[in-house]
């Protein structure tokens, strides 16, 4: 009996030792589960700092040029804001647009949008201060809006009685018109009637241009002759001779000493100040015309082509510099300096207005006059996006000057450079 309550003795306080150790082995495991279930949970803290560092917003990416804009109609003109970073556009359904321009990715966005043209806008231009943008169109009238308000100021229904297709302003209140029948208008905005209607061109006026001091006016017509007007003595002063091909644009360059004309045969007509009447240089550039250009510094202008090319052309010596940019295989209709000639803007028939870097055209220079051209190059690229479809696409775009005609106009065009030094 004894032996038998000792053994029962022995079983039980064995069975609580074991239930105590498994009691205490089973605390020891759920604690360590803890501290796992902890170590677990801190590299997930560091996880979640890594996915809110992910989604934080990336910033915006600055970019050469400011970001192309496509529209729904193929723009006609561009103009540039005088003191803001701001563009103007209009196009063939006679809507005008106004867009600020950034080269921060996503910062360029539409201001105001105006349809008051009742058919296509040809040609816009902001007044000296800004605050004012006039417009033609070939509605045959001319508009006068609000830049910041984008509201209509002044209308002149009937300013021409044919479409009208080139429009400058001389000062903040004299505009100059020309229309599709070579018909020249200067108006005085005050009053909203014209004090010169002159007609001297047989063909549409293409562009028109006016010296420094706001005397001379010059035109540039399809008739194939450069027009000269005098704005003081309000007259009609002469007419060029006749050009091979429509004269489509006008500028004046070499500090005013020199005057040079586009031409549809891809021909640039070089004229003297007060020697309007011949040509005193021509440059032919491989191109199928020259339909716009803009100067950029008193040698180098920017050209346009149908080719859908922008050439930047250096005058006396006279030299293709390269290729600015393209609108593959479109034509484009117009070009504009930006108000720091930092950028240049081209619109085209593929309804895109694209920014060109022609920053680098003011440091460049070109010497060794009489160095003979290379025949075989390819048309040096002036902006890291003047490349288009490759290569092969700029390949024998290069100037155009046959060697017979270098020859025999050497020793006219060393006389012009040497004048020029002056």
């Amino acid at each position: 009996m004894f032996l038998s309550c000792l053994t029962s003795s022995c079983i039980m306080a064995a069975s609580l030792e074991v239930d105590t150790f498994s009691t205490m082995t089973g605390s020891g495991d759920l604690k360590t589960e803890d501290v796992e279930d902890k170590s677990e949970q801190e590299p997930n803290d560091e996880d979640a700092e890594d996915d809110e560092t992910v989604e934080e917003p990336r910033e915006p990416r600055i970019r050469e040029t400011p970001e192309d804009i496509k529209l729904d109609a193929i723009v006609n003109t561009l103009a540039f804001h005088p003191k803001q970073d701001i563009f103007a556009a209009g196009d063939i359904d006679g809507d005008i647009y106004v867009y600020s321009y950034s080269c921060t990715e996503g910062e360029s966005k539409e201001l105001w949008s105006s349809g008051h043209h009742l058919k296509s806008c040809r040609e816009v231009a902001f007044s000296h201060d800004g605050q004012k943008l006039f417009s033609v169109s070939k509605d045959k009238s001319v508009h006068l809006m609000d830049v910041e308000e984008g509201k209509l100021v002044t209308r002149i229904t009937k300013a021409h009685s044919v479409p009208i297709n080139a429009l400058l302003l001389v000062d903040e209140n004299v505009l100059a018109t020309g229309d599709d029948e070579g018909t020249l208008k200067v108006w005085d905005m005050r009053k909203g009637t014209s004090f010169m209607d002159l007609k001297h061109h047989e063909d549409y006026i293409s562009g028109i241009a006016v010296d420094q001091a706001k005397r001379i006016l010059l035109t540039s017509s399809g008739d194939g002759t450069m027009g000269v007007f005098n704005i003081k003595r309000r007259r009609f002063e002469l007419l060029s001779e006749f050009q091979s091909g429509d004269l489509t644009s006008v500028a004046i360059m070499k500090r005013g000493k020199k005057v040079v004309c586009g031409s549809s045969e891809g021909t640039m007509y070089i004229f003297n100040w007060n020697g309007f009447g011949a040509t005193s240089d021509r440059f032919a550039v491989k191109a199928e015309s020259v339909d716009c250009i803009v100067p950029i510094t008193d040698s180098i202008l920017c050209a346009a082509s149908t080719d859908g090319v922008i050439r930047a052309v250096n005058l006396l010596p006279n030299r293709v510099l390269g290729c600015i940019g393209q609108h593959v295989g479109e034509p484009i209709e117009q070009i504009a300096c930006s108000r720091d000639s930092h950028f240049l803007a081209s619109c085209a028939h593929d309804q895109m207005i694209k920014f060109w870097d022609i920053s680098s055209l003011r440091e460049m220079t070109v010497s060794d006059y009489r160095k003979r051209k290379k025949k075989d190059g390819n048309l040096k690229s002036l902006s890291k996006k003047a490349y288009g479809g490759g290569d092969d696409f700029f390949s024998g775009l290069m100037e155009e000057t046959e060697a017979k005609k270098e020859v025999k106009e050497e020793d006219e065009e060393e006389s012009d450079s040497e004048s020029d030094s002056d």
